[in-house]
């Protein structure tokens, strides 16, 4: 019995003692379930390994494996029978134990990304150390192991086989190890390592353009963006995908690629995150998918518990979509009651048709869950405390369609709300209670203008027609009639669905409004006739030698001046119009007979 030693590292093989029994030939045959050894020399021991049994000999493998020279020991057998193991345990099962079984006879075998992780829980299992043979079956897997660590195509590999091997690359920290390794990577420049695209592409192929003649002209290589390892990492299992995302956090990514993954990982796993809103994906919410509701619950859970919680690095839109799938998976309560905040917290970022979420509640009385969209929006005033504010008692239309300086996010969230609430209002379930308490939270001073919220409440008048007057006054009480451009106060005068006295204060302020434009053009005008060339005013100095008036001045003084008549006569015009039909509906309510002293219109005699 002689022994050949060779070893050699290319291309991930790793050529090991060839062992030569009576110069025959080894070879390992499958019979059924059995591998037998055939070496010229009768099998002395048999292993079974799951439904796998293996006819092999003692020396080769008590000699490299401290576990199996101790079970070898233990055995009793008579005299002239082989020794029986059972092995059940081993990390792989029996695809594991037929390469230890060739590592031990010397059988040349090849490593890879594939097996390395299999085999060195085998040797650690099997106690394969260098006590018992220099260059043992540990030893090798460590070696290729730092290899395999250097790429990050083959941490990947090595970390999905991981799973197969649960209990024990835990124990040896293997799982550790390819974490860190891949977070390193992820933290880099993927220029500064190995790193083969998803889909078998390359960042460094160039590419180019063909012209005229099809020769193609080269470029530069494409430069990798922040997102090249999404696609590889969301392949892995949530486990082992939090704990990456857990590790590239703390070597300091940026929230922003954080969030971007996830978002990535949860479209992937979780369907209904594509689509738009609608009615029936409660009923199908495990449609299109393999994955159980458990599963996707659990998913989506600790996808809302990684999320960063810096403001405005996840899109509202996710948010709400995401809110939208907890409720239909019926998520915990925590949970949603996380994304509720997050959501409130930037609700200036949304947009309107995400915040349409249908209601999936089991005693359903709307059609949208508008009990939510209220605790959102709590949540954002109460992040955005209201500041004290003044409004004049009558607002020129000039202020009304200037609005403010800025779209602040508490006025932004005002016309998103007084979109929604016009939204819902068509809704026959939808109580006035729950429409006012919604519409009550927006401060008065957030609306420069009220047409929105005017919109919003007709459009609940006309799906309501069987509110009493009580309560139509009650409606319109959300409004500022002061706070109605020309265009709306139009439409409201002659919309009869709003009660009398709105319609009365609408006209009201609209006058007042008249009249407060006609005083400013009034004023104007006077102001511009007063500076008009009189006696040494507007006159050329005397060293131009000329006594004449500018005529250009001149010019445009009267040309201002027909511009300012022309206007009060049209403003006069409009008035006129308006009290006239005032005193029609004051005619036609003999209830309101005292309207024409409240408003001070003196009676021609």
């Amino acid at each position: 019995m002689h022994k050949l030693v060779g070893n050699c590292f290319g291309n991930h093989n790793v050529l090991f003692r060839l062992l030569e029994v009576d110069n025959a030939p080894l070879s390992l045959r499958l019979w059924e379930f059995r591998w037998v050894c055939t070496t010229g020399l009768p099998s002395d021991i048999i292993v079974q390994v799951g439904e796998m049994s293996f006819h092999l000999h003692k020396f080769p493998l008590l000699s490299k494996s401290g576990l199996l020279e101790q079970l070898i020991e233990e055995c009793s057998v008579e005299e002239g029978s082989p020794s029986a193991l059972q092995l059940h345990g081993v990390p792989g099962g029996a695809k594991a134990f037929e390469l230890v079984t060739k590592f031990c006879y010397g059988v040349k075998i090849e490593l890879t990304a594939l097996n390395v992780v299999i085999l060195r829980c085998a040797a650690e299992y099997l106690r394969m150390t260098e006590e018992y043979e220099q260059g043992n079956l540990i030893a090798q897997t460590e070696i290729f192991l730092n290899e395999v660590f250097g790429t990050w195509r083959n941490s990947i590999i090595a970390l999905e086989k991981c799973e197969e091997v649960t209990p024990y690359v835990e124990e040896i920290h293997i799982v550790s190890r390819c974490i860190d390794s891949l977070a390193t990577k992820a933290c880099s420049d993927p220029k500064l390592f190995t790193r083969p695209m998803s889909g078998g592409s390359d960042i460094t192929k160039p590419t180019g353009t063909v012209s005229w003649n099809g020769i193609a002209a080269e470029s530069k290589p494409q430069s990798p963006g922040e997102n090249w390892w999404y696609e590889d990492t969301s392949f892995l299992s949530l486990p082992l995908y939090k704990r990456l995302i857990q590790a590239v956090e703390s070597k300091g990514m940026s929230p922003e690629c954080i969030a971007a993954s996830l978002i990535a990982y949860a479209r992937k796993y979780l369907p209904l995150m594509n689509r738009l809103s609608s009615f029936n994906d409660a009923n199908h919410a495990n449609s299109g998918t393999n994955i159980s509701d458990e599963d996707q619950r659990a998913l989506l859970e600790e996808i809302a518990g990684l999320l960063p919680n810096k403001k405005g690095v996840t899109s509202s839109k996710f948010l709400l979509r995401l809110l939208r799938t907890a409720m239909i998976l019926h998520a915990s309560q925590s949970c949603r009651e996380n994304l509720e905040k997050r959501v409130g917290a930037q609700l200036d970022q949304a947009v309107l048709i995400d915040l349409l979420i249908p209601n999936m509640g089991y005693s359903v009385e709307t059609l949208y869950d508008i009990d939510c969209i209220q605790r959102i929006l709590d949540h954002f005033m109460l992040v955005n405390q209201p500041y004290p504010s003044s409004s004049p008692c009558i607002i020129e239309e000039g202020q009304l369609m200037s609005g403010t300086d800025s779209l602040t996010p508490i006025t932004m969230v005002a016309s998103l709300v007084d979109g929604y609430l016009a939204e819902v209002a068509p809704d026959v379930n939808l109580k006035l209670p729950k429409f006012q308490a919604l519409a009550a939270v927006i401060p008065e001073y957030a609306r420069p203008l009220d047409d929105g919220i005017y919109h919003a409440i007709d459009v609940f008048l006309k799906a309501h027609p069987w509110l009493t007057d009580a309560e139509r006054e009650l409606l319109c009480r959300l409004m500022n009639c002061n706070k109605l451009s020309l265009e709306a106060s139009t439409r409201a005068a002659q919309n009869e669905r709003l009660p009398l006295r709105v319609i009365v204060q609408v006209l009201f302020f609209e006058q007042l409004r008249l009249r407060t434009s006609i005083s400013g053009w009034l004023f104007v005008d006077s102001l511009e006739t007063s500076q008009l060339p009189s006696g040494n005013l507007g006159l050329p100095s005397k060293n131009e030698g000329s006594n004449q008036v500018d005529s250009a001045q001149l010019e445009r003084a009267v040309g201002f001046d027909y511009e300012v008549r022309e206007r009060v006569l049209e403003l006069q015009k409009e008035c006129s119009v308006m009290k006239k039909e005032l005193q029609t509906l004051v005619n036609n309510k003999r209830s309101w007979s005292i309207l024409p002293i409240r408003l001070r219109f003196r009676k021609k005699g």
